[in-house]
């Protein structure tokens, strides 16, 4: 027995150095079912193991290739944590994954989920956890697993953070950008919900200095609070495009528009020798982007380069499939536009034409 007065007569715990495993243990049964929602062939097992299993076999594949991705939230989870708002978050970070990785032409197959915080809440966590299911619900991949660590000291107050693992796979014949990717394909832009998960450490700043509070009804949707309207997840594309390209719509190429915008999303995905030329007036840009550019006196290249702006996909395709592709997209709930075309480089590797309605 220690005669230090700092410790305990029977001794420290864990918990009493800020750890509860009982809470960790309260977590994983309060997630099973929603866990238990994303089965898919290919992977059935429980979770709770040391590992996830995938059988590529019973997916349905002959000669993959496997892609992998990984991201985060990034400071929209300052948003979420302040507004106290937590179950759409996981969509989120779902879908900045998954989204990487259906442009490849691959089919997104298991996620797993990192979830970080200094005292684990089991009520907060679940939301957050359900929120990651739904989203694997809506990408048609299973959540093989994660990791929930309490770090005490890490984390102030009910701070966390998240990151994110996503493994896909496309038949080898499949992966994108196809190699006949040319000048007079034409663009189709696939709308975004909104801000998505990118440049919000900008949003927080134009916030702030504008002086409203997350509970206050959103300048541009006044139907909805600021934290709510400003949370609004992501859009997940992934079945709507494993559709269009099961289809045989000569779709060339896809590029997630994300952090860095049009000018450094656009780019990954084209030849040296080709150029993409965007109309921005074709462009149908959500009033919250109109909102930021005013309250921030954002100059629209700025925009451009930080934000959607409304596009949340760009798809690459064959000029003679662009109208059947848009007819297709609408068809399945998106909304998509004919917005520009592919052109011989020779200058920058994005050329704008037009303005954007902000």
């Amino acid at each position: 027995m220690s005669d230090s007065p700092l410790v305990p007569p029977n001794g420290l715990s864990y918990k009493q150095a800020g750890v509860d495993i009982d809470a960790g243990n309260a977590l994983v049964e309060a997630i099973k079912p929603a866990v238990k929602s994303t089965r898919r062939p290919g992977a059935d097992g429980e979770i709770g193991g040391f590992g996830g299993l995938f059988d590529l076999k019973a997916a349905g594949f002959a000669d993959p290739i496997l892609v992998a991705a990984n991201d985060g939230v990034g400071t929209k989870l300052r948003i979420a944590i302040d507004a106290g708002v937590h179950n759409t978050v996981g969509i989120d970070l779902v879908a900045m994954c998954v989204n990487d990785i259906v442009v490849q032409g691959a089919e997104p197959l298991f996620f797993l989920d990192y979830f970080a915080t200094g005292a684990l809440n089991v009520e907060q966590g679940t939301a957050i956890v359900e929120g990651i299911a739904e989203g694997c619900r809506q990408a048609g991949c299973a959540l093989l697993g994660g990791e929930t660590a309490e770090m005490p000291g890490m984390y102030a107050g009910d701070d966390y953070d998240l990151a994110g693992f996503a493994v896909g796979a496309a038949e080898r014949s499949a992966l994108l950008p196809r190699k006949d990717i040319t000048a007079g394909d034409k663009l189709v832009a696939i709308a975004s919900s909104g801000v998505h998960s990118n440049g919000f450490s900008l949003v927080r700043k134009i916030v702030d200095m504008s002086g409203i509070s997350w509970s206050d009804p959103a300048p541009f949707a006044p139907e909805r609070s600021l934290g709510e309207a400003l949370l609004t997840p992501t859009r997940i594309y992934v079945k709507p495009i494993l559709a269009a390209l099961k289809a045989g719509l000569s779709i060339k190429a896809l590029a997630h528009i994300t952090g860095g915008g049009f000018q450094e999303n656009i780019p990954r995905v084209l030849p040296a020798h080709l150029a993409a030329r965007v109309e921005l007036g074709a462009v149908t840009v959500p009033a919250v982007f109109g909102w930021l550019a005013k309250s921030g006196g954002i100059a629209e290249r700025e925009m451009l380069r930080t934000f959607n702006c409304g596009v949340g996909m760009l798809v690459a395709v064959g000029a003679q499939d662009a109208a059947a592709l848009v007819d297709r997209l609408n068809a399945e709930g998106e909304t998509a536009a004919i917005v520009g075309d592919l052109v011989e480089r020779s200058g920058e590797a994005v050329e704008f034409s037009g303005t954007l309605d902000l």
